[in-house]
Order: C-alpha cells, then structure tokens, then sequence
C-alpha cells in the first residue's frame, strides 16, 4: 500500500464582526481592540472540530496568526495553537515582496509524517500566495506541500463543508 502524503490544512478564521477593525491595536493580546469572532463564527468554529475529530484528521502542529480571532478560531476547532507571526495577515504591499516568505516555506514542507500541519490565519496571505478567488471567513483550504517544488491547493472547503464530509 502506497503511503499516505500528510497534508496543510489552511483555515482563515471564522466569521468576525466587521464593525470591529484592528486600527487601535496595541499588541496581539489586547482583544478589545481587535475585530473578533461573532457568537455566530465561534459556532461555526466548534462545529468544524466536531467533523474533524469524526473525520478522524490526524492533526499535528497548529499553527494560529496571533491575532484573537485566528487563535480563538484554533483553540475552539483544535483545543491548541501556537501563536506564529510567520502565518499572521495583512496585505502585502510593492514595498515587502517577501512579505509571506516564511508562510510560502511552511506551506512547501511536508509536516511530520502521519500528521497534517494546520495553518489558521486571515485571508491576504492566502490570497497573497495562491490568488483568487478569496478565502471566505470560516473556509479552509487543503495543500500538498511539494518541497522545493513549492505547494499545490489540492481541495477547498467552504466553512459549512465539514460536515458533509463525515460518513453519516
């Protein structure tokens, strides 16, 4: 039996109110200047995990842009993260073109064997990466890493999606 390629598993966060917006932010731990999850998102978030623990994904590292709402997105789908700069939003502008390097590297090596690598963060440097159309809030997408060869987006799936795909 051949093996089975561990895979990236990339979710932008869940639904936000966005009438909240990160202008005022002194630093990543002070949510209240933050734009956060909705109760609606964090649902969204909980039931997610629901599928992937009956999916049965074998999930290794969490990696969460230290942000609330891709932490809090996470911890409510995985129980963990680990706060990663490298994987944090925002735009990418003429004047950093390197900007997602580090998140291009992570994305083109392959996690540990048996395990897949998640990724939760914001959808610029998704966008930023791989182009349109644009991750939805609470939509993940599944990547092969390819090593030097970069990454392929190999499925999407659309925050509601989980759960069809668990055996009923």
């Amino acid at each position: 039996m051949p093996a089975v390629s561990s895979s990236i598993i990339y979710f932008r966060h869940a639904s936000t109110d966005f009438g909240q917006n990160d202008d005022q932010m002194s630093g990543y731990e002070d949510c209240a200047k933050q734009r956060n999850l909705t109760d609606p998102g964090r649902d969204e978030a909980r039931q997610i995990g629901v599928a992937i623990k009956q999916l049965a994904i074998p999930v290794g590292d969490v990696l969460a842009s230290p942000f609330c709402r891709t932490m809090e997105t996470a911890r409510l789908i995985f129980g963990t993260a680990t706060p990663t700069p490298a994987v944090r939003g925002g735009p990418a502008r003429p004047e950093t073109p390197d900007r997602y390097a580090e998140l291009r590297t992570l994305l083109s090596t392959p996690p540990a064997e048996g395990t897949d690598r998640v990724i939760v963060s914001h959808g610029n440097p998704f966008s930023a990466l791989v182009g349109p159309p644009y991750l939805a809030e609470g939509e993940a997408a599944v990547i092969r890493p390819l090593g030097a060869r970069g990454f392929v987006v190999v499925a999407r799936v659309l925050k509601g999606g989980w759960g069809s795909l668990v055996s009923k």
